[in-house]
């Protein structure tokens, strides 16, 4: 298949022909087994082109055929065919194909192949490819006989008309012993239904046995099926969708997009994915199938469905096994997203039970879309489910009881103050997780009644009541004691009383206060003389961590009373470390280390005393 010199002094590449199916193999195909999709897809372009002669000819009377026995592969289809000029024009000549020629070139839309490479794919399994092949175009034509080898040569000869007595084109391949994988009679079967299944002409498999030939495609795509009920047509889309997918639609959403030739369906999938995990899309185009993970065919947003489809307009990759991103991808995908949010909104206005399921498993992907879509905002935030102080319920609920809604910026915040806001009556949402923050200062859009706030630590600390004038006295040295234990920790302490009294002490420290104080103390180790003593100045604006110790609780009435000095610091530092483990926060080298010391320190002090 050596591309010929020009008889002037200029000459062609010569083309190694074995380096350039090694290059397909790795580079463009993503496995062996989508030769015999190639041979599918011409079979297929071919009978399209022989229905754009005949168009009177019946519905079904052209098909595919194909057999394998374990010797031999073959593809025999009823299609336009080629004369002798088309084989040396079109198989002799590598990027050049039929579907290019000037006579069909207007309506390359109606073909699924448009790169003229496919054949080589044969060479992934077979080192000699035969095709035979006769022309409906000139029904006088001979037949004609083509013989390419994987060394790069080929030879064609004419051949009398009984060679073929009906149009169409017959290619065979004489498999490799290392292509057994792909060229088993079981395997090809199921390549073929794999890849056909949802193909608009009939085919059919013999294995050689001297059976009838099964059909690879017995039924149209079930989207194309007319069903007694709505009930009936539901059941069946929802029974093909756990048939491809695996698994139980939630639901199952039509997808019809006339303007591009696109029927489908979407399965709801019935159990939470990871934010931003897209599954792969099955897309099919012209009944072929191109591929099992086509992400670009749905925005990012929509990672809980799954769909298979079937287009007319999409352009294949040249490997015809991903999309073409172009302005048509663009549409369609913004089309579908469409739909979803159209199938969202019938769900909220007329099927509450089906609305609440779904937004249980899969309220992450709606704020995820909510916080970009005014309309689906509109509609489904009162009911979006949220970590709150009067624990996980929706923002409708969450409003009823509470005009003024405060917000943390952290799931740390949150889980620090949960407990003490709720005992004061105070209503928070945990604004922490993805999303959540930004949707809950929406919230007054939705409920005009509603404030939303966020939560900072002076609105906390508003709302725990202070000690009495003696008692606050009392304890003044053991106060001094901890925060001169604690200032390692840029840490003030102070004395309340607040509900619920089991809780001893409340660590009311932030992210961002951490952050700034580290930065602070990196910068003053960092920097020396005037510059060292500005930024000592401006380290102690940065703000600090207050521990909150709570006079209702026992323990803390016992420790303010402390009057040795070593044991004041080590009750201190103790109760520190228990505030800090309730937050739930990541905890520093410095901390871990005080909490363990503090717990030994208080052991040793136990039983020195029992002793």
């Amino acid at each position: 298949m050596t591309l010929r010199e020009n008889a002037g002094a200029d000459r062609t590449f010569q083309v190694d022909l074995r380096g350039l199916v090694d290059l397909l193999s790795h580079h463009l195909y993503s496995s062996p087994r989508v030769y015999l999709r190639e041979l599918m897809q011409n079979a297929v372009d071919a009978l399209t082109a022989r229905h754009g002669l005949e168009p009177a000819a019946p519905a079904g009377s052209f098909g595919i055929r194909l057999y394998a026995d374990g010797s031999v592969v073959r593809v025999e289809d009823d299609g336009v065919g080629l004369t002798e000029a088309d084989v040396h024009t079109f198989l002799a000549t590598i990027g050049r194909s039929s579907k290019r020629a000037e006579k069909i070139a207007e309506q390359r839309g109606d073909f699924i192949g448009q790169f003229g490479i496919g054949l080589l794919s044969c060479f992934l399994v077979a080192d000699e490819i035969h095709v035979l092949s006769r022309s409906a175009r000139t029904p006088d034509a001979p037949a004609v006989e083509w013989r390419g080898r994987g060394d790069g040569s080929y030879t064609v000869r004419a051949l009398p008309a009984s060679a073929r007595p009906r149009p169409g084109t017959t290619v065979t391949l004489t498999p490799r012993a290392d292509a057994g994988e792909w060229t088993r009679p079981a395997q090809v079967h199921a390549l073929a239904r794999h890849f056909g299944s949802l193909l608009r002409h009939p085919v059919t498999f013999d294995d050689g046995t001297g059976g009838p030939g099964a059909p690879v495609n017995p039924e149209a795509a079930p989207w194309a099926r007319t069903y007694p009920t709505p009930g009936a047509r539901s059941r069946a889309l929802a029974a093909y969708g756990e048939e491809v997918f695996g698994f139980t639609p939630l639901d199952t959403i039509e997808l019809d997009l006339p303007a591009v030739g696109l029927k489908g369906i979407a399965c709801v999938l019935p159990e939470t994915v990871p934010a931003g995990r897209r599954h792969g899309h099955r897309v099919h185009v012209k009944g072929m199938l191109l591929s099992e993970q086509a992400e670009e065919i749905l925005p990012e947003w929509a990672f809980f469905v799954r769909c298979v489809v079937d287009a007319e307009s999409l352009r294949p990759t040249a490997s015809r096994e991903s999309l073409y991103e172009d302005d048509t991808l663009a549409a369609v995908r913004d089309a579908l997203a469409e739909k979803l949010r159209a199938w969202i909104a019938r769900a909220a206005a007329s099927d509450p039970d089906l609305l609440h399921r779904f937004l249980q498993v899969h309220h992450l992907a709606v704020k995820s879309l909510a916080v970009h879509d005014d309309e689906i905002l509109r509609m489904l935030l009162p009911w979006l489910p949220f970590e709150t102080t009067d624990g996980h319920t929706t923002l409708d609920e969450f409003a009823r009881t509470h005009r003024t809604v405060l917000v943390t910026s952290s799931v740390e915040e949150f889980r620090q103050v949960a407990a003490i806001a709720s005992a004061a009556g105070l209503g928070v949402v945990n604004g922490g997780y993805t999303y959540d923050r930004d949707l809950v200062h929406r919230l007054p859009e939705i409920r005009p009644e509603v404030s939303v706030a966020d939560l900072d630590p002076a609105t906390l600390t508003a709302h725990l009541d202070p000690v009495d004038r003696e008692t606050e006295l009392a304890a003044a040295a053991y106060l001094a004691q901890a925060r001169d234990a604690l200032a390692v920790f840029d840490c003030d302490v102070a004395l309340r009383t607040f509900q619920p009294a089991s809780a001893p002490a409340l660590l009311v420290d932030s992210r961002e206060a951490r952050h700034e104080r580290t930065r602070s103390r990196l910068a003053r180790e960092q920097e020396g003389g005037l510059w060292g003593d500005i930024l000592g100045a401006l380290r102690q604006e940065a703000p600090r961590a207050q521990l909150i110790l709570n006079q209702l609780n026992p323990l803390v009435r016992t420790a303010v009373a402390i009057d040795e000095p070593e044991l004041a610091r080590t009750s201190a530092e103790a109760l520190y470390g228990q505030a800090a483990l309730l937050s739930r926060r990541p905890l520093r080298p410095a901390e871990s280390s005080l909490i363990n010391r503090s717990f030994l320190d208080l052991l040793a002090h136990a039983l020195r005393k029992d002793s």
